[in-house]
């Protein structure tokens, strides 16, 4: 009788390429790469049955440094290229990696797409509020007035959210993180993968060169606790060094949320909204809160699994087709309805 063998433990080391990382020195890229490099043997999937997708971008060079199969695809057309694998062989554990510009602007039709599908993979989208490839114009995330090679004078655009536009496309898992933090990075993307459905995460990611510390406000040590609401399902929304100011609904009436300071004016810990990342209302209010009035959400603003992926719709749709009128003939297809024949 014949033993099997055990399925060797796969380290990071499986999981890198030969290939030389060429960022520049400092990019939130390397942080965000030795994050995923490191959960993939955690997540217990085979690395022949991983594929990394990416457009175009500093974010889209991500498939070389991944020893997995990979796509380099072009501008915004990589949600198209991931369904397109993902419905071919849907056992594949799909990694789309796209950066605020290839993802809102050229590709933003495809993600809205991507996302109402909602296509089993999971999406990274890396945000540094700036073209980095193309040597530092604005980008949709780019902040009102930011000034660049293409916006001399300040943009006049207002900002994209990409959370926002997410939830407002019908998607049913957003999360965001942080590229240095590589405690909680790791923990979101875990989570995103056990999702089945399109997992969206934005990654807040520095860019060194053409936007450097464009997140500071947010992301330095010094505010970090201050400005940032860590959100935990069926936790209270709190935050704060010493974890002692939360948020509430603004009484009298409507949907509006206020920073409260536990123990002023009464104010307890019931007081405080709890976190339900079931919740779309809540997900869409949280996407919207900024410094200094109010902390950034980081981690899953929304998780709704209940519901069918786009490849076993498709896939339950043909085997209806086949069952009720066989497996069809291509060529008789072909010369089926309207014909002509051109003497």
């Amino acid at each position: 009788m014949s033993v099997a063998e055990p399925t060797p433990k796969l380290t990071r080391k499986d999981f890198t390429s030969d290939q030389e990382v060429r960022w520049c020195p400092g990019c939130g890229d390397y942080a965000i790469l030795a994050a995923v490099q490191r959960l993939m043997p955690d997540l217990g999937v085979p690395k022949e049955d991983v594929v990394f997708v990416s457009g175009i971008g500093c974010a889209a060079r991500f498939p070389y440094y991944m020893n997995t199969y990979g796509f380099h695809t072009i501008h915004g057309r990589a949600p198209a290229v991931a369904t397109g694998i993902k419905l071919a062989n849907p056992k594949l554990d799909i990694w789309l990696v796209s950066g605020d510009g290839d993802a809102l602007s050229i590709g933003g039709n495809h993600l809205i797409h991507l996302l109402r599908r909602n296509v089993d993979l999971q999406m990274l989208l890396f945000n540094n509020q700036i073209y980095g490839l193309t040597k530092g114009q604005y980008s949709p995330t780019s902040v009102l007035g930011q000034r660049t090679p293409s916006s001399p004078m300040g943009s006049v655009d207002p900002a994209a959210s990409a959370a926002e536009l997410a939830l407002g496309a019908g998607a049913h898992f957003v999360a965001r993180s942080v590229d240095t933090d590589l405690k909680h990075l790791p923990t979101v993307l875990t989570r995103a993968h056990q999702h089945r459905g399109t997992s969206l995460v934005e990654i807040f990611q520095n860019c060194v060169v053409f936007n450097d510390n464009a997140f500071g406000h947010f992301t330095a040590r010094d505010v970090a606790s201050e400005r940032q609401l860590l959100l935990e399902h069926g936790k209270p929304l709190l935050f704060g060094a010493a974890r002692d100011k939360g948020l509430r609904v603004r009484p009298g009436g409507g949907f509006q949320l206020e920073v409260v300071q536990l123990g002023e004016d009464g104010i307890g810990i019931d007081d405080v909204m709890v976190h339900d990342e079931t919740d779309r209302v809540l997900a869409g209010a949280l996407a919207q809160l900024q410094p200094p009035a109010f902390p950034v959400a980081l981690g899953v603003l929304y998780c709704n699994p209940a519901v069918t992926t786009y490849e076993r719709a498709v896939r339950d749709q043909v085997r209806q087709a086949r069952a009720e009128r066989g497996a069809g003939n291509l060529n008789a297809l072909i010369r089926s309805g309207h014909t002509w024949k051109v003497e």
